[in-house]
């Protein structure tokens, strides 16, 4: 969308990476010279925040509030193995007298401090990786037990054919969003754990995520709770056995 059309987003629901309405666009900032500088976004809660205009996605119609954690994941990602690279190649010219010891120290140094602050970044995006792994695990175990109770109720007579099919399908899109939501959190955390651990072999997050959410939408169904058995016992006497 041009930022001349920008305006025509205001009041428009703003989704996840996964579907999910999240809030609304509430209104733009801009520098003196007419640059979109972030977006003020009023989220379903209530809660009202400017986020930078890197954190969302105009396509058309379609608004995508982007990952914050899983965007700093991949930025670390990528500048600590760096730093490691480059220290390396510090260790190799003073090996070779290519550049004094002074010099090698001063920049040793430098790079030592920016590699504890990063590892230190994606410590806490690994935290926040943790809590949403979390928050995830209680949605997946809620809707289970929704269509768990969904199934009696269809099962005894309570929701016709039809409502229980609308219902059905809706707790299906849920769980599957939510677990495709699950997977991309624990490819996050799991690719930053072997980045600190100096591990360099690991398959890029958004290829994995993918293929996760794919199997995830394939065999979702699957993985929604078996419909309940209930057994009627009849009552007997003391010598009825």
């Amino acid at each position: 969308m041009s930022n001349s059309n920008l305006f025509l987003s205001i009041g428009k629901p703003i989704k996840n990476e996964y579907g999910r309405v999240i809030g609304k666009v509430a209104s733009f900032a801009l520098t003196p010279n007419g640059k979109f500088d972030a977006v003020y976004v009023e989220f379903g809660d209530g809660q009202f925040t400017k986020q930078p205009m890197e954190s969302i996605k105009f396509n058309g119609a379609e608004i995508t509030f982007l990952s914050k954690i899983k965007s700093q994941a991949g930025l670390l990602s990528d500048h600590i193995p760096l730093i490691w690279r480059k220290d390396d190649a510090l260790k190799d010219l003073v090996a070779n007298k290519k550049i004094t010891n002074e010099v090698y120290q001063d920049l040793h140094n430098s790079f030592s401090n920016v590699l504890t602050q990063l590892k230190k970044e994606a410590q806490v995006v690994i935290d926040e990786s943790i809590i949403e792994i979390e928050r995830c695990n209680e949605e997946i175990t809620s809707l289970s037990y929704a269509v768990a109770n969904l199934e009696i109720e269809h099962e005894i007579g309570k929701v016709d054919e039809e409502n229980y099919r609308q219902a059905f399908a809706l707790l299906q899109e849920t769980l599957r969003r939510a677990q495709a939501e699950k997977n991309d959190f624990e490819v996050t955390k799991s690719k930053l754990s072997s980045v600190l651990l100096g591990d360099q072999t690991q398959v890029p997050a958004k290829s994995v995520a993918t293929k996760v959410y794919a199997e995830t939408v394939t065999n979702a169904a699957t993985k929604l709770p078996e419909p309940p058995v209930v057994v009627y016992v009849k009552e007997m006497g003391k010598s009825g056995i």
